[in-house]
């Protein structure tokens, strides 16, 4: 299983944005990508890759002009962790056949259900994560055990995700 830089970047970068909202939630500017690229130490044109998808999945809004940048196109108490990394295309699998179960010999393998239930723990736990959470543990200047919700929604994403992954 592994989760890639684009996943992990576009998490962060997420997570850049909605904190720079949280500051002023009263007067929210958008952010650019070259402030984020600059505090977060990504590449500029990585990031507009990232902010392509992002915002063809609804999760980001553009402004151009002077002033222009990004926002949330969504509370950020709305969106998941694991709608981020699904957003990018970004595939959590801890099984080696991609859900197709064709792990030996075009045969499914003995430990099949091991990680095939392994994904759907990790991707229930990612849809119970929201940038919100994530925010208030970094805002607060303190490390905060971020504890997922457990709730139908969740469960519902991750399951979808679960099918993505296994079609």
């Amino acid at each position: 299983m592994r989760l890639t830089t684009k996943g992990r970047f576009a998490v962060t970068a997420m997570l850049d944005l909605a904190i720079n909202e949280a500051k002023d939630a009263s007067n929210i500017k958008p952010v650019t990508l070259a402030g984020i690229s600059e505090r977060q130490d990504i590449s500029l044109s990585y990031l507009e890759q990232l902010f392509s998808k992002l915002r063809r999945q609804g999760l980001v809004k553009s402004m151009r002009g002077p002033g222009g940048g990004y926002n949330l196109a969504k509370s950020y108490a709305d969106i998941s962790v694991a709608e981020i990394i699904n957003a990018v295309d970004e595939q959590i699998d801890a099984t080696q056949c991609g859900g197709h179960e064709n792990c030996r010999d075009e045969g499914r393998c003995m430990t099949h259900d091991l990680w095939s239930a392994l994904n759907t723990k990790i991707l229930e736990y990612l849809a119970g994560i929201t940038l919100a959470d994530m925010v208030a543990s970094q805002t607060s200047g303190q490390k905060i055990s971020i504890t997922p919700r457990a709730c139908n929604i969740a469960n519902d994403k991750a399951s979808a995700f679960t099918a993505e992954i296994a079609a």
